[in-house]
């Protein structure tokens, strides 16, 4: 997967980079489809033979040789089908799992600034549908493909050796009916690549809405998402119709055709054998092998659409590998080791968009084991500059490093094992509470887990449980409190036993009684930790090293709380309006 380049989908593309990986597999396919289609050839054979010889001979002892022949051959169709189902349907289910893998795993890989531009929903529904399609590819479909071919030349084979005249008569309807569907692939492929990215949206829609029910239920807003979901099914339910009117007109155009064909075989039929031209036997061996060549082409016009679909869908999940990732960027060569924690940001800018620049300038430096404190109002730019200092976002201009070394040149992933992070509004798994705590570190001891426990004072409410630890709560959390949740992320960082440690404002949306638990657990957070914390309430940073007043992307004000309060200026402001309140 990772070879995949930016060329349009096509059959020798498939061929390339899925099929030929499993040759053997699909090798084995092939002959199990052959042997199936010559078992089926058997009965129209053995039909003629019925006719022309056995009955008119009254030959009983060759009657139940031929049923038995007959027989035979229904046993081994039948069980070349069922391996052939078995083998390559089993096969195409695995690759499904794994390119599902490849693709979330190329997902998680991709720059915070792509999250920021997508919906969840529509990369769950990237990441589960899209891939599914080649099943088709893999799966008995292509195989059934080439089969039905064999299948369908054989066939002509054999009827140009009982009629040339009758074979080329329906020669020409099939063709006609061929050329149908050539056409109608060419209008349904952008049909079915539309549909994967309406699936997407309206999936993402609705994921949102069960993940924000309630807001909906408390603005009451129940039939606006109703509208909302109403409209995006309608979109859908257009896109299927515009499809199923194409494989319609080709299924009416193969009926109508064929019908005919069929009706002017049994003219020509009729008249050449009582001209005695043909048997009785030659013509209803005819009409059944007809059948088996014309099946597999009226198959083939499924199986096309089938993989139609499946070149839509891996055309989407290409746009996804073909991102680079983080780590993937020429630059990024240095591997971290064994980091201080030095931070420092030398004439950092910073803009989301072009010409809107929300950092501007900004110098500092957080040395190893210090706290450094981000204040002022929102929108100033202080997340922004958490966001440079984890690395989730690049500066536009001016160099981010730690210990001296440039972020912008260093794997992300040697970086990030050393950052622990405690957000606002930080986002708890489904499962159980131990399992939050060593997300982090899944390999923590006992001993480890309790100790984190005891500093973020979690076991102050997981005592109550009658699970304990192992007490599930629920979708991001939400069977515990905001402290609750708070106290389990600060456990989880502890766990991490992180280098440098971002802290957005972690205890801003809590009651005084939980703050101050809190407090005490980022308190022993924080120790011996280079710590960024941006800070709401500006009574828990009395004790940072150093406090920058951010406004409007610049740096106002620099000191600690001290020194600070006796310049009088915007910090002092903030501090005692806060201290009013």
């Amino acid at each position: 997967m990772n070879k995949i380049n930016t060329e349009k989908y096509n059959l020798g593309k498939a061929f390339k980079e899925i099929i030929w990986p499993r040759k053997k597999l699909v090798f084995i396919g092939l002959i199990l489809i052959i042997i199936s289609r010559l078992s089926g050839l058997v009965l129209p054979m053995a039909s003629k033979y019925l006719i022309d010889d056995v009955i008119v001979k009254k030959d009983i002892q060759m009657l139940w040789w031929l049923i038995g022949g007959v027989i035979l051959a229904i046993v081994l169709q039948a069980s070349t089908s069922f391996l052939l189902t078995r083998i390559l349907s089993v096969q195409a289910q695995y690759l499904i799992r794994e390119l599902r893998v490849k693709v979330q795993e190329k997902v998680l890989s991709l720059p915070i600034s792509f999250f920021d531009n997508q919906k969840s929903g529509a990369l769950v529904s990237r990441i589960m549908s899209d891939v599914e399609g080649v099943r088709n590819l893999i799966g008995t479909g292509l195989v059934q493909l080439i089969g039905g071919s064999f299948a369908a030349i054989v066939s002509l084979v054999l009827l140009l050796r009982i009629s040339v005249s009758m074979t080329l008569f329906v020669l020409l309807p099939v063709s006609f009916f061929g050329l149908i569907a050539l056409k109608a692939f060419k209008i349904i492929r952008p049909i079915f690549k539309k549909r994967t990215i309406i699936n997407a949206q309206v999936k993402g829609r609705l994921t949102e809405t069960l993940a924000g029910v309630r807001v909906i239920k408390g603005f009451n807003a129940e039939k606006q998402e109703q509208k909302t979901f109403e409209k995006g099914t309608l979109e859908l339910f257009n896109n299927v119709k515009k499809s199923l009117t194409a494989t319609a007109f080709m299924s009416s155009s193969s009926t109508f055709l064929l019908g005919v064909a069929t009706a002017g075989i049994m003219g020509l039929g009729g008249y050449k054998i009582m001209n005695e031209v043909i048997t009785t036997g030659d013509f209803l061996s005819f009409t059944l092998l007809l059948g088996f060549m014309v099946a597999p082409i009226l198959q083939m016009s499924n199986i096309g659409s089938q993989i139609t679909e499946a070149f839509a869908g891996l055309e989407r999940t290409e746009e996804l590998m073909n991102i680079t990732s983080e780590d993937d960027l020429p630059e990024r060569t240095i591997e971290l080791e064994n980091i201080e924690g030095n931070i420092e940001f030398k004439n950092v800018r910073f803009a989301y968009e072009n010409d809107k620049e929300v950092i501007h300038q900004i110098n500092l430096k957080a040395n190893k084991g210090t706290v450094t404190a981000l204040v002022g109002s929102s929108g100033s730019g202080k997340s922004t500059m958490a966001s440079l200092a984890a690395s989730f976002l690049k500066p536009t201009d001016g160099v981010v490093s730690v210990d001296g070394k440039d972020l912008s040149k260093v794997r992300l992933s040697s970086y990030r094992k050393n950052l622990g992070v405690v957000l606002q509004d930080e986002f708890l798994f489904e499962g159980s509470i131990r399992e939050n705590i060593t997300f982090g570190n899944p390999n923590a001891t006992e001993s480890d887990i309790q100790n984190a426990i005891e500093a973020a004072y979690v076991n102050e409410f997981t005592d109550r449980f009658e699970d304990g630890l192992e007490t599930l709560i629920g979708e991001r959390g939400v069977k515990l409190s905001g402290g609750q949740r708070q106290r389990l992320a600060i456990a989880r960082a502890i766990l991490a036993d992180p280098k440098i440690l971002i802290l957005d404002e972690a205890t801003s949306n809590l009651d005084t009684e939980s703050e101050l638990m809190i407090q005490k657990s980022l308190e022993h957070l924080m120790e011996g930790r280079t710590t960024i914390v941006i800070a709401h309430r500006l009574s828990t940073i009395r004790k940072a090293d150093q406090i920058l007043v951010i406004e409007e992307g610049n740096i106002a004000e620099q000191g600690n709380h001290d020194s600070l309060l006796e310049a009088k200026g915007r910090y002092f402001d903030l501090y005692t309006y806060q201290s009013r309140i």
